[in-house]
């Protein structure tokens, strides 16, 4: 009897990663030899970095539906968010046509519309919630300052408990920091105390009082902290990847042939 999907669903903020992410960990298992599959989320991408296998918008037209129902750009948006859960049976069924061991999604630009919207967690019940993971893309570029670090894992959080299945934090495009900003949040995320004493040597603000207070509250679910140092240039942090994933639903056997 075959092994079901695994599903990795590539979630974060706009401009975080997420399609350039999924295509560089397809080259990963191409490179090893190993079968995955790419299905575009985003019915309003108007170019990608890979080929998609399955692409949602065999079905779903974002501007069809601007013209067709007379919204804009936003309102279009959401209303192709909720017909996903309508085609959702479609790609099921695309999916299923490829015998393939992974399966990555890369979901919409912005993150409300896949992790706070019934659609999203319509699509990860009906594909196979028991093998599915979420690997959560922290942006570079808000994460190097203290305050954008927290708020990073604040949505982290959000979205682990609005999915409710296991997730993976991965801190995107460590290419575009420095290797002192890149080794001073790998420093935040093992040791805790570390990223709160940064936080009050920020100005003295509302804003940092915030922080603060989101920090301890953070800090008492414990975990969302940690994450994997990723970059599509050299493909950093990709078999850190695959090993988690694996070692979540294989009791880490390794789909490598011998």
């Amino acid at each position: 009897m075959s092994k079901e999907n695994i599903f990795v669903y590539f979630v974060g903020t706009a401009g975080s990663g997420k399609s350039t992410l999924a295509a560089t960990f397809q080259e990963w298992f191409n490179r090893r030899g190993l079968d995955c599959i790419i299905v575009n989320l985003d019915p309003g991408t108007e170019s990608l970095p890979y080929s998609a296998d399955v692409d949602v918008r065999d079905w779903i037209s974002l501007k069809e539906i601007m013209k067709e129902y007379g919204l804009g750009p936003n309102g279009a948006q959401i209303a192709c968010a909720d017909m996903l859960a309508l085609n959702t049976g479609d790609i099921k069924t695309s999916i299923e046509g490829f015998k393939t061991d992974y399966v990555l999604l890369d979901t919409p630009g912005q993150l409300e519309l896949f992790v706070f919207r019934e659609a999203g967690k319509y699509m990860v019940d009906h594909l196979n919630r028991k093998r599915s993971v979420l690997v959560y893309l922290l942006d570079p570029l808000l994460a190097k300052e203290p305050s954008g670090f927290i708020s990073q894992l604040l949505l982290s959080v959000s979205t682990h408990f609005r999915l409710g299945v296991p997730q993976i934090n991965v801190l995107s495009k460590a290419d575009l920091l420095t290797r002192e900003q890149v080794e001073r949040i790998e420093k935040w995320s093992k040791d805790s105390s570390t990223l709160y004493e940064d936080i009050q040597k920020e100005e003295a603000t509302i804003y940092r009082e915030l922080s603060e207070n989101l920090f301890k509250l953070l800090d008492e679910f414990g975990g969302y902290i940690h994450f994997i140092t990723t970059s599509s240039e050299t493909l950093l942090g990709m078999e850190d990847l695959y090993t988690i994933i694996q070692m979540e639903f294989e009791g880490g056997e390794d789909l490598l042939s011998d």
